[in-house]
């Protein structure tokens, strides 16, 4: 059982989504505070409020609905997967396109003959048996 647990934590893939995650952690914390100290005032200042988060809340009765916090976290998403897309998906994608640029275009295999062919080709090769 241990043997089993020790193999599953060493494997690559468990490896790669823990440093996946802990820089995923990393890059969304540094968006966090740009959208809340940056986008969140600069938008919250449109509609005269402190930020976007307490900018439109609309109040019915006893229910407050808080629509600039719900735009917020839109933006603070698209934001998130903006640093993710440029910071890691594009450039990772670049380099596989000139690394695959750099290997050049591997050399095309023959079609594998089909069962037709083959069958044409016993039938010559036992006709010409006969001949002989």
């Amino acid at each position: 059982m241990i043997k089993g647990f020790k193999e599953f934590i060493l494997r690559g893939n468990v490896i790669d989504l823990a440093v996946a995650v802990v820089i995923g952690a990393a890059f969304t914390a540094i968006v966090n505070v740009i959208v809340e100290q940056l986008i969140n005032p600069l938008i919250g200042l449109l509609f005269n409020a402190e930020s976007l988060s307490t900018a439109l809340v609309v109040t019915v009765g006893s229910a407050s609905f808080g629509f600039g916090a719900i735009i917020a976290a839109v933006i603070n998403f698209l934001a998130v997967a903006a640093v993710v897309y440029f910071a890691f998906i594009f450039p990772m994608n670049k380099f596989k396109e000139r690394a695959e640029a750099k290997k050049g275009t591997p050399e095309e295999e023959p079609a594998a003959a089909t069962e037709a062919e083959l069958l044409v080709e016993i039938r010559d090769l036992l006709a010409s048996r006969r001949s002989v």
